[in-house]
């Protein structure tokens, strides 16, 4: 999978580069690659934002840029990890990515988008800042590739960077070859199969006994039919206590 990130804040996507992602990026899994939104501004103090048109408070992030970037990264093609400013030569055959744009007005992120992303060739991020970018950019865009814009939550960030690292990180780990055991998120919250929009229960590994707590029992037997009864009914149990609108939504799939 190929993923670009355009940003006013490259360095705040420095985490990119640690961890699973990291390794992912390292093994040739992912070619992820973060731009700075102002080299595709024109005017000598690297502009990305004015006022809004209508008042109001905060600045809005101009079209134009964001256009620009957009342009030049659907020009160079998946496959290609450099892509320079405006007037760098265009690779590629020109398929076009998936835009993600993080906005808190977007459609809910969940395990079903992250996987339906997962399934992408080629991602392009792009994170706002201030009051959001200019309506126009989205509108434009959509008339030639695909535009998912998605919310973490029900809260409202500095900027979308934050929201990107959450997404990618999602997406990443569902791609073949990122975890070590390619089963490790059969049993995740939100995981599809039977555990799907449950809560995953409590783990535990060694010593069995710490500070006078002990291991369920029935995960020391070895009875593997046991075992998965049990941890279905600790998501059941977690999934009522913590998130009760998910097991309305599991009874009646509409309700969601």
């Amino acid at each position: 999978m190929r993923i670009d990130v355009v940003s006013i804040f490259p360095e705040y996507l420095a985490p990119l580069g640690l961890s699973l992602i990291g390794k992912a990026r390292e093994a040739g899994i992912l070619e992820l690659t973060v731009h700075d939104l102002r080299s595709w501004t024109t005017d000598r103090h690297r502009t990305v934002d004015d006022t809004p048109y209508g008042g109001g408070p905060g600045m809005v992030m101009s079209a134009e840029p964001w256009a620009a970037a957009l342009d030049a990264l659907s020009a160079s093609g998946p496959g290609t990890l450099d892509v320079g400013a405006p007037g760098a030569p265009a690779v590629g055959d020109g398929s076009s990515p998936v835009l993600v744009v993080p906005t808190p007005s977007g459609e809910r992120f969940t395990q079903d988008v992250a996987a339906q992303l997962s399934d992408a060739a080629w991602l392009v991020f792009a994170p706002a800042r201030y009051e959001g970018i200019d309506a126009r950019f989205v509108e434009e865009a959509r008339t030639r590739m695909t535009v998912r814009e998605l919310s973490i939550g029900d809260y409202v960030l500095a900027g979308g960077e934050v929201a990107v690292l959450v997404i990618i990180e999602a997406v990443a780990r569902l791609l073949p070859g990122v975890l070590g055991n390619p089963e490790s998120h059969a049993d995740d919250s939100f995981a599809s199969g039977a555990m799907a929009g449950l809560l995953e229960g409590p783990v535990y590994t060694k010593p069995a006994s710490w500070r006078g707590r002990e291991v369920p029992e029935v995960l020391l037997s070895g009875n593997h039919a046991a075992i998965a009864a049990w941890r279905r009914e600790q998501a059941l149990r977690r999934t009522a206590a913590l998130r009760p609108d998910l097991l309305a939504v599991r009874a009646d799939p509409d309700a969601g």
